[in-house]
This record gives structure tokens, C-alpha cells and sequence, in this order.
């Protein structure tokens, strides 16, 4: 026999998980007359702590202790069943049939004259309001499964799913992505909230930082008033407007048990308004809601995009009578552009609620959602104990598919295309692919790039690259390398190091257009939309959130700068054309400290990896803020100067759905800054519009070292045309925002005194207003814009918006 230490049998216990020893009950639920399987059907404990729905196939899973135990099962027009199971181990193909339930409706008073059904939904608005005000806090647990389906392949990055367009033989929808997890839930009054992600897993093509899907927070509950899809509020069945925003009518009685329930139709009073289509179904007894069977109707479908959205969601009382969801399922359907069929489903249960106990308020701090840190590592023996929704065939085929590909290595080759920017030699390292090779400017002229990246290696942590560039007109090889180092448990603090001899593009605080439309632009026209200029050196920066809603940064920065000139004719058309003249800089050597300082009051994501800001519709505002400070005594640098760049952005909701968008940003200079380092107001090119910029301005127009400006934007949706009530232009759902800019300019004496240029000066502020009209199906915005005083130049101009020109 082979001995063991008690040494080694401790390190045993002490590195294997341990869990409670649970039993896997499992089996299917079918109507009884039928024999067919009723999916969703609610599948719980005799004491409401561990529950489940059953899947499309009918089929359901439970875990229990060993003992003896009561099983529930029940759906709405069915006769609930009792089911008495002894466990001792896993106990399989349970087969529980439902019979239907027939219970005559009991009498309801109702004013003359008034529909039926405005009684009963106002009573159930009243109930939810009392329901309310007893529900002090609650825990619970939920299970949470995502599927994503589409006739392409799916991959993800970080934050985001993308589909492949391509042209597949096959018109079937096929399973390309699961994502599950588990997670437990707090609420205390008034609006603290808070869940943490216990264990999670998906297939291989998705990494983990997307699966934050959690039940508690992606689910509306439709005992709620704030109900929103796609950034758009919806009035719900129980809103207290929704009398007169929806007409409901008794379309059937069905029963639970010996329960009386009203199967009510829903469907908006003006069916160009958003809204919900479909059933409600509420107690006979005491109006509460215990079903919802809806889809969004094509007024709130944005640009008619999804075929299909709808939602199943049921209610099941705990603690004193208090109705909480139990389930949440969401199908989604598109079809896009003939190419592609996509389809997403969400199912989750929520189980074990506990209501109205005591929770100390230090647990809801400023992350709405956490991911513990061994989420990602919980083994099948974890998941084997749990709560979950049993995989249906396909999805365990989905399962076995996805892993197996995504585990075959790919070759350089078959990673190779020249459409894009950069070719993928192993999972965190790139080089550049033919589109990211070549680019052209006035200065450089033909130029030829190559780098090699390094992308969220060391566990996300670590980003670096190193860029060469060779020009042929200027003959200059120049060098880029950047190097960024992520610290803490989710990534807060930052080391960066960057050593460059580059050209630089002239006022970098501007807009930045796309390398491709400059170079294109070049190409064609001569029409070179950047001004140039050498800069070589180093920078060191490093810092972070020193409190949850303030980072700090300090920057250090060694740079020479030099004049750049223009070096080349060429152009594909434009040959008798000459290129504008490059304008000079003032050459120099600077060594400056920046120091950056960001107050962001927003609640976040710790999604496992980073922290990700989010807004949950409500208004906010976040400030930034840069002090850069150079001098001859104290950094031996050749200007003195002192720059202070403040920044206010946010949002302001309004009315219904619309917002108001808002960036303010003062910039202000003591000393004698360099004209390269300038604060260039963002303006367009000719024909283009962006948002946030001054869009009867051209790109660099106007500068200074003194700036202060004001972009408003009143974001209506396509709310703007559904008030003017006219019917064509209602259901185009044409999205318009209405802008006001504001800006004043003006360069100190000493800096005036090195700047060889020429800009206007705003000391009487600029003003300019507008509105733009597009569609969400088309990437592109027209607006129109007038200047309210100084209109001796482009008084009017009218620009489009576009990804590509972005």
C-alpha cells in the first residue's frame, strides 16, 4: 500500500475545492393531453430557495442535497405538480405532466361604459406601488445563459462581438457563441445596487471580459417603471402612464391552480409610438403581475433593424407576498443587409430570494458589478453543484465545435489579408498587414511602414509597439516605439514610456482625421488636410486612480523640435496642382513636466480585467485637467511657459428620450509657448461635419494660447419628427440633433512674438448653431450651419458625417 504524509493529505484538502455534496435532479415537463414540452415552466423547491425554468426542449435540471425534498412545478394555465423525491444520488429523466387548469373568472366591478380591462390594470398599478413600498432590500441569486447565433462566424474582442459578412451556402442559423454565468444580487433603498459575478464560462472564441451579462442587470423587470431597450426608455404594462399611453383588452381567462388570471392584450394607442405588443397576465386574487409575453413593436425596433425582439419574464411570490421575477428570456433576430443572419437569446433564473434583511451600506460602493477573481477558474465541479439551465442538445454540440476550432492554430497565412491593418503572427503579437504599410503627405511623400506589436500580454497587461518609417521624398527613416504597463487588480494605475524621431502632425489638439483620408485626399487633389512637422525625444509617464473617482498622471517630456518642408509634386491628378506650403514651427528644446488630474463620479464595471465606466442612463459629468509647466533655471529647456487645459463633458437628459450632450474646455497660457503647441479650436475640412467641433470653421483655422470653448449638442433622436405629428415624416425615423458652439481666441504677446503665422482672433466670442439629419441604417449625417456674428467668411456651410471620413 502506498503511504502518504499527513503533510501531503493537508496540501490535498487545502488546494481542492470543497463543496457541499448536491444531487443533479433532472427531467422534462410536458402538457399531459399533448404530450408536448412546456418551456419556461417554473421549476422550484417547497421552500423557494432553489428554483429553475425549463428549456426550449422542456427539459430541466435542479441540484439538491442528499435527503428528502418537494418539487413545485408550475405554469400559468396548468394545474401546479407536487413531486416528492428522495435523494441519495443524481436521480434522471423525471418526467412531470402538467394538466390544464379551467377556473370559471370571477365577477369584477367596472365603471359604465369603460373597458374592462383599464380596471384591472389600474388596480395593478396600485398593487405595484404597494408591493413597493415594503420591499426594503433583497438578495438573490441568478444564472444567466447567452446565446449568439448567425449564419457567419462570430469572434469577440475585449468589449465587443463581431460577425463576419460573408456568403455561406447555408440560410440556418447556427450556434457561434455561449456565454454563461453565475451571480449573487443586493438591493437596498432607495436605488443602491449591486452583483457580483461568482463563476462564469463561454466558448472558446469569446474571452471573458464580455461575459458580464448578469441576470440582475441586463433583465427589466416589468414591476418597474424604467424599462429601456437600446438607450430608449419604453413605457411599461405598469407604468403609471400607461392608461393613456396603451390599449388593453380582456382577450382570455386562464388559471393556476385554483388562481383566477386575466390574460390581458397590450398594444400602443398610436401604433407609430415605441412601445410593448402582447400579454399580460395578472392575479384574479389580488391583481399582482405573474407574467409578461411581449415584443417591442417596430416603433421601437431602431431603423426596423431586428426582426424579431421579444420577452418572457414570470413573477412568483417570496417573503410577505411580495412578487419578484424569477426568469427573464429575450430572443433577438436580425437579418442585416441580405448578408447575414444573426440571432441572440438570453435566458436567466433567479432563485433564492431573501427579502427585507439587513445589508450594511458599505457594500454598495461605486462598481454597480464585480467579477470576483476566481471566476474564471471555477472547475466542473463547481458548476456540476450549481443552478443552472440545463444545455440543450445544440448547445453542447455548439460547445464541443467552437472549443475543438478555436483550439486549432492558425498558420501566418491563413491569418493574412490584404484588407487589413495588421496580421496576427500569435495570439499577443502582430505585425503590420499591406493596408497599415504605406501612407503619403506633402512631406514625406510615398512612405513605407512597418511595426511589430505587442497586445494584451501578461494578462492584459501589457501594450507595446515599435513603428518604422521610411520616406522616399524626404528621406528620412524614422522610429516610433511605445511601451505601456497596466498595474492593480483591475488595471488603474499605468506606466508608460514612448522614445520617438518622427514627423508629428501640427496642433495635435484638434480633430485628427484617419491616415487613409489624408493620404488619399494627398493622392488625388493634393489637397494635404495635415501640416508637419520632426519631433525627437522621450516621455515617462506614470499613474492612476488614486480614489475611485480621481486619477492622477505625471508626464515627463524631453523634445526637439524642427521644421518640416515639402518634398514632393506627385499627385495621380492633380500634376500641374501645387501642394500648399508646410508652415515652419519654432525649432526648439523643450523639457516639461505635465501633470493630469480626471474627476469621473460615474459607477463602473469590474468586468475581471479593467473598469468600465458606465452612465445607466442618468446624467453625468466628468472633469479633466492638464497643468504643463517648462523652464529655462529649473529644466534647462529653452521657453518658459505655464499651460493650464480644463475640461468639462457630459450629459443632461431632458424629456422622453432626448439629451443634451455638452463639452466645455478652457485653455490658457503664461509664458511663451511654441506655436506647434497651440490650442487649435477643432474645426472640418470642406464637406465634412463632426460632432463636437465648430463646423463653419476649417480644420486649423483658429488657434491661440488663450481659447475658451462651448459645444452644445441636443441630441432628439427621431423624437423631433414624431412631435410634429406629420405622418410621413413620423415613421421615417430620421435622428436629428440641434448644436450651439461658442469660442473665444486669443495668442498672449509672447507667444505672438515667435508665431510667423496668421489666425483669426475671437476676443468678441464666435457663435454658430444648426441641426443635422441621418438615419441609424446609414452611416452618414448631413448638417447645416450658420454663424450668428462674424459671418464675413463662411456664414453657412453645410457638412456630412461619416465612419469613413471619422
Amino acid at each position: 500500500m502506498k503511504k502518504y504524509s499527513v503533510f501531503t493529505i493537508l496540501l490535498f484538502f487545502l488546494s481542492t475545492p470543497i463543496y457541499s455534496q448536491h444531487f443533479q435532479v433532472s427531467g422534462i415537463v410536458t402538457d399531459s393531453e399533448t404530450g408536448l414540452p412546456l418551456i419556461y415552466a417554473n421549476i422550484r423547491t417547497a421552500d423557494h430557495s432553489i428554483g429553475t425554468a425549463s428549456n426550449k426542449e422542456g427539459k430541466f435540471e435542479i441540484k439538491m442535497k442528499e435527503g428528502s425534498h418537494v418539487i413545485i412545478t408550475s405554469f400559468l394555465g396548468y394545474v401546479s405538480d407536487t413531486t416528492f423525491v428522495e435523494v441519495v444520488n443524481d436521480l434522471k429523466e423525471i418526467k412531470i405532466a402538467l394538466k390544464p387548469s379551467f377556473i370559471n373568472l370571477s365577477e369584477i366591478t367596472v365603471l359604465p361604459g369603460e373597458n374592462p380591462a383599464n380596471e384591472i390594470i389600474r388596480r395593478a398599478i396600485k398593487r405595484k406601488h404597494e408591493r413597493d413600498e415594503k420591499i426594503e432590500s433583497y438578495t438573490f441569486t441568478a444564472y444567466t445563459k447567452g446565446v449568439v447565433k448567425s449564419t457567419e462566424e462570430v469572434t469577440a474582442g475585449q468589449s465587443s462581438i463581431s460577425i463576419g459578412v460573408g456568403f455561406s451556402d447555408s440560410s440556418e442559423l447556427k450556434i457561434n457563441g455561449i456565454l454563461e454565468n453565475q451571480s449573487i444580487g443586493y438591493f437596498k433603498k432607495p436605488d443602491y445596487y449591486k452583483e457580483k459575478i461568482m463563476a462564469r464560462k463561454q466558448t472558446a472564441n469569446f474571452p471573458s471580459t464580455i461575459n458580464i451579462l448578469t441576470g440582475g442587470r441586463i433583465i427589466q423587470d416589468f414591476y418597474s417603471d424604467d424599462t429601456r431597450f437600446f438607450g430608449r426608455k419604453i413605457n411599461g404594462p405598469l407604468g403609471d402612464n400607461s392608461l393613456s399611453y396603451y390599449y388593453f383588452y380582456i382577450e382570455d381567462t386562464v388559471s393556476i391552480d385554483n388562481q383566477n388570471v386575466f390574460k390581458l392584450y397590450m398594444v400602443p394607442d398610436d401604433s407609430l409610438d415605441p412601445g410593448f405588443v402582447g400579454h399580460v397576465y395578472i392575479s384574479g386574487n389580488n391583481y399582482d403581475l405573474l407574467k409578461v409575453d411581449l415584443q417591442l413593436n417596430r416603433a421601437a425596433n431602431p431603423g426596423g433593424l431586428f426582426d424579431t425582439i421579444s420577452i418572457f419574464q414570470q413573477f412568483f411570490p417570496f417573503g410577505d407576498s411580495l412578487f419578484m421575477p424569477v426568469d427573464y428570456h429575450l430572443i433577438v433576430s436580425a437579418k442585416i443587409l441580405n448578408l447575414i443572419k444573426i440571432g441572440f437569446e438570453l435566458n436567466t433564473i433567479l432563485y433564492d430570494y431573501k427579502m427585507n434583511i439587513p445589508i450594511d451600506e458599505k457594500l454598495f460602493d461605486m462598481a454597480v458589478l464585480t467579477v470576483v477573481p476566481d471566476a474564471d477558474e471555477k472547475d466542473s465541479t463547481y458548476w456540476d453543484v450549481i443552478q443552472k439551465i440545463p444545455n440543450t442538445f445544440e448547445e453542447v454540440n455548439a460547445y464541443n465545435r467552437i472549443d475543438s476550432v478555436q483550439n486549432v492554430q492558425l498558420t501566418f497565412w491563413e491569418n493574412f489579408s490584404f484588407l487589413s491593418s495588421r496580421i496576427e503572427v500569435s495570439k499577443n503579437f502582430s505585425v503590420s498587414a499591406p493596408l497599415g504599410m504605406y501612407h503619403f503627405n506633402r512631406v514625406e511623400g510615398h512612405s513605407i511602414d512597418f511595426g511589430f506589436f505587442v497586445n494584451n500580454a501578461d494578462k492584459n497587461r501589457l501594450n507595446s509597439s515599435l513603428v518604422f518609417n521610411y520616406g522616399f521624398a524626404d528621406k528620412k527613416l524614422k522610429h516610433d516605439f511605445d511601451f505601456t504597463y497596466l498595474f492593480g487588480d483591475y488595471r488603474t494605475y499605468r506606466l508608460n514610456l514612448g522614445v520617438y524621431n518622427k514627423t508629428n502632425k501640427l496642433y495635435e489638439t484638434s480633430k485628427d482625421y484617419s491616415e487613409f483620408l489624408s493620404s488619399l485626399l494627398s493622392l488625388l487633389s493634393k489637397d494635404d488636410i495635415n501640416d508637419y512637422y520632426y519631433s525627437k525625444g522621450f516621455s515617462i509617464s506614470f499613474g492612476g486612480e488614486v480614489l475611485p473617482f480621481l486619477s492622477l498622471y505625471a508626464t515627463g517630456i524631453h523634445n526637439v523640435d524642427k521644421t518640416a518642408y515639402v518634398n514632393t509634386s506627385f499627385s495621380i491628378f492633380a500634376k500641374s496642382k501645387d501642394f500648399r506650403v508646410n508652415p515652419a514651427v519654432y525649432e526648439t528644446m523643450l523639457n516639461y513636466l505635465k501633470l493630469n488630474f480626471k474627476i469621473d463620479f460615474r459607477k463602473y464595471f469590474e468586468d475581471g480585467m479593467n473598469r468600465v465606466r458606465i452612465s445607466q442612463g442618468k446624467n453625468y459629468a466628468i472633469l479633466d485637467g492638464t497643468y504643463t509647466f517648462s523652464g529655462k533655471n529649473l529644466f534647462n529647456s529653452d521657453l518658459d511657459f505655464n499651460t493650464i487645459d480644463l475640461k468639462l463633458s457630459g450629459v443632461f437628459n431632458t424629456f422622453s428620450n432626448t439629451a443634451i450632450n455638452y463639452v466645455i474646455r478652457g485653455f490658457y497660457t503664461d509664458g511663451t509657448l511654441p506655436p506647434q503647441m497651440l490650442y487649435a479650436v477643432p474645426g472640418n475640412i470642406n464637406l465634412t461635419s463632426t460632432d463636437f467641433t465648430f463646423r463653419t470653421l476649417g480644420f486649423n483655422e483658429v488657434f491661440g494660447d488663450r481659447v475658451l470653448t462651448c459645444n452644445l449638442e441636443y441630441n432628439l433622436r427621431d423624437d423631433f419628427f414624431r412631435w410634429l405629428g406629420v405622418p410621413y415624416l413620423k415613421t421615417m425615423e430620421l435622428q436629428t440633433k440641434w448644436f450651439f458652439n461658442a469660442a473665444y481666441s486669443d495668442i498672449g504677446r509672447k507667444s505672438a512674438a515667435i508665431f510667423s503665422g496668421s489666425t483669426p482672433i475671437y476676443k468678441n466670442p464666435l457663435f454658430e448653431t444648426g441641426f443635422s439629419v441621418g438615419h441609424l441604417l446609414f452611416p452618414i449625417q448631413i448638417s447645416f450651419a450658420w454663424k450668428l456674428n462674424h459671418t464675413e467668411i463662411n456664414s453657412f456651410r453645410i457638412g456630412l458625417s461619416s465612419l469613413i471620413i471619422n
